[in-house]
């Protein structure tokens, strides 16, 4: 195959692939701050990272990346944009339904965003799924791999936090020409410094091993709580190597999820219901 990303391809080569395989992968991150060390494209990385290397193993195609996301709790700094929940739905169900028109029958929608992202997109593949009878899945970037992850990072939480170990290890392997060490710091409150154990939203990226609820939280609010810098967990553990590891990590399990998808039935039409 020329190349794995279906935009840099002409049309009969894409009609020549829908003729042996029906596998496309879908990347949506999002553009959003990540501390003063880290660029904003980090979570549109991790999925463009993870489709290109389980594309590699797998031999499947891949749509262009949506490197916008449902991200209104870090309005509070400037540069983030973000869609809004039904927006991203409806972009993630019309995407899929255009290629499924054309012969692609198993979308996996490969998300970078983790928690935020994922209301809305598990809302969407019901409907793509119900509309159209196709395969239609999410492999998360924080979970697919969480096992492996945990193994690599320091911090006892699999270093998972937003701008944390995990995410700027990430960073200084696939774009270290972004990544400002010298204003990598530790969270002034963080997870760590919270008053209760209630005293953070699910929407501030779950830790692993702890409890947690979900209530809405504003800019200001999000702003406050990860203050000064917008981490929430300490960046200076990170290493390129520990990116690195991580990125293979995602890459495998992501073509494992892959073949499995490769071997099961596709379901039927089920017409329209209260989605």
């Amino acid at each position: 195959m020329r190349s794995h990303w279906l935009q840099e391809l002409r049309w009969p080569e894409i009609e020549a692939y829908l003729k042996t395989d029906d596998v496309v992968l879908v990347p949506i991150g999002a553009t959003e701050q990540h501390g003063r060390h880290l660029p904003l494209l980090v979570d549109s990385g991790w999925a463009i990272a993870a489709s290109e290397g389980a594309a590699r193993i797998a031999n499947v195609l891949i749509a262009p990346p949506l490197q916008l996301g449902w991200s209104p709790h870090h309005m509070g700094y400037p540069g983030t944009i973000t869609l809004g929940a039904d927006t991203l739905r409806r972009v993630a169900v019309d995407t899929a339904q255009s290629l499924i028109h054309h012969g692609f029958r198993r979308v996996i929608f490969v998300n970078g965003n983790r928690i935020a992202n994922l209301p809305p997109l598990e809302i969407a593949i019901v409907e793509i799924k119900n509309r159209t009878g196709a395969y239609a899945g999410i492999a998360d970037a924080g979970l697919i791999a969480k096992r492996e992850f945990k193994a690599i990072c320091q911090a006892p939480d699999g270093g998972l936090d937003h701008a944390g170990e995990a995410e700027t290890s990430f960073a200084l392997h696939w774009a270290p020409q972004h990544v400002d060490m010298s204003e990598a710091h530790p969270p002034e409150r963080g997870h760590n410094g919270r008053r209760s154990q209630f005293d953070y939203s699910i929407e501030l990226d779950p830790e692993l091993n702890g409890n947690a609820v979900s209530f809405a939280v504003s800019p200001a609010e999000h702003r406050r709580a990860t203050a000064p810098d917008g981490t929430a967990n300490d960046p200076r553990l990170a290493t390129a190597e520990k990116g690195r590891l991580m990125a293979e990590a995602l890459a495998r399990n992501l073509a494992a999820y892959i073949e499995e998808v490769r071997k099961l039935p596709l379901g039927e039409v089920r017409g329209e219901l209260p989605i």
